[in-house]
């Protein structure tokens, strides 16, 4: 089959300016121009992959300790049939286990150190059906927690500032406190640290405790669970799960998943990205519209060749089509190679930094200051589909006004000197 001659012609003009030393200059910004979107699309590949494996991370650390979904009582106290609650909770089908639990704001003292806590009773039967500690070890810690003996299993950096260790005893203040004549007096309890876990995650680390479920209600005073916990076959069908429990469970319950709980957080997440792709599609954009200055000295270079297309038939829209897709094959090809670095760089990134780590003597990651040690990436189809056709876009666009120039040459002002 016989190919276009527009499409022939384009092709010829892109391949002949690198086989000939006479148009130099002119190839060489078209190189840059091909380089630049080369690099914008790995860049814009490379970073936002990046940041959703750090999202990826730091969400999958957090969900070992918030739980997927959790349904409370409207008034705070304590669910009026829990083990109800539980039951019609489990027939929905992407619910996969389900624990009940006590959660309540305490003060942790230990001699003069004395912090702000979540204490959180649970069900160390049930427990490791919503959450994920860090494996059988953390689950064996949890079985420590026997009713009556009040038990207790700090975070990992609450142990380290309070600067207690396995078997120190540590002192409870409850807010609910009880009344006498001298006025409202807190209630104490000492209760022995049985052990520590260790989420990967600052703020629950720092921030709470765990006590059986048991022993929660006759600290607080409550008649039984305050909530269940739920964990689903998909954390991303929390909202949609959440909308048919609250349609499905009988009783006044309240209904709050994952993403409602850390909010603020996800859309700061969000909004950083759609800003770095912003930013960098920028860098894109500036080398795509290096086309427009490539063309131009094209189109003024190739004058006498369009003058002696157009004398011998070829319309203004072919003349246009000739150099649309000479810009076009540069965009396509840049495209392609920056998808290609981008992604062998995203999809190795876990031996490309240990390696400059390891050749720069330096750390990219402290783990005294960053959660994650490690860099993370995680290239998703919906950020690189996007980044291929605004690519695509912008250099099909850089072309249109240097070929409707070559499209209006007049032939014989083009020949009337040659």
């Amino acid at each position: 089959m016989q190919l276009p001659y527009e499409l022939v012609l384009g092709w010829r003009y892109t391949r002949a300016g690198r086989a000939t030393r006479r148009n130099g200059f002119i190839n060489f910004i078209s190189g840059v121009s091909m380089l630049g979107i080369a690099l914008g699309v790995a860049a814009l590949i490379i970073v936002l992959s990046v940041m959703n494996g750090f999202q990826k991370e730091v969400r999958d650390r957090m969900l070992s300790v918030v739980s997927h979904i959790e349904i409370l009582s409207p008034n705070g106290a304590a669910l009026a049939d829990a083990g109800k609650t539980m039951e019609e909770a489990r027939r929905n089908p992407e619910v996969i286990g389900a624990a009940t639990f006590i959660s309540a704001q305490a003060l942790i003292a230990r001699g003069e150190d004395m912090r702000g806590t979540l204490i959180r009773g649970i069900d160390p039967a049930h427990e490791a059906e919503v959450a994920d500690l860090g494996g059988p070890q953390q689950v064996a810690v949890l079985q420590k927690l026997v009713p009556g003996q009040f038990g207790i299993v700090l975070g990992i950096e609450l142990a380290r500032a309070l600067g207690v260790r396995v078997g120190d005893p540590v002192t409870l203040v409850s807010p609910n406190g009880q009344v006498t004549p001298a006025g409202v007096v807190p209630r104490l309890k000492q209760m022995t640290v049985v052990g520590t876990f260790d989420s990967g995650h600052f703020e629950y680390d720092s921030a709470l405790a765990m006590v059986h479920e048991q022993d929660a209600a006759r600290i607080f005073r409550l008649e039984g669970p305050s909530g269940v916990r739920l964990k689903l076959r998909d954390l991303h069908q929390a909202p949609e799960v959440a909308q048919q429990l609250a349609n499905s469970l009988s009783g006044e319950v309240f209904i709050r998943d994952w993403t409602q709980q850390n909010k603020t957080w996800f859309a700061a997440v969000q909004v950083e990205k759609r800003m770095m792709f912003i930013i960098l599609t920028l860098i894109v954009a500036v080398a795509a519209f290096n086309l427009v200055s490539t063309l131009v000295m094209t189109v003024t270079d190739k004058r006498a060749d369009i003058a002696i297309l157009r004398t011998l038939g070829a319309s203004p829209k072919s003349i246009m089509g000739i150099f649309v897709v000479q810009g076009a094959m540069v965009g396509v090809i840049g495209t392609l190679a920056g998808l290609g670095l981008g992604l062998l760089i995203a999809f190795n990134i876990d031996v490309i930094v240990p390696a400059l780590e390891h050749l720069f003597h330096a750390s990219f990651l402290p783990k005294d200051v960053y959660l994650i040690s490690q860099m993370p990436s995680e290239p998703q189809e919906a950020d690189i589909v996007p980044i291929a056709v605004i690519s695509l876009v912008l250099s099909f666009v850089a072309t249109l006004y240097p070929s409707w120039r070559a499209s209006r040459v007049n032939p014989a002002e083009a020949l009337r000197y040659e």
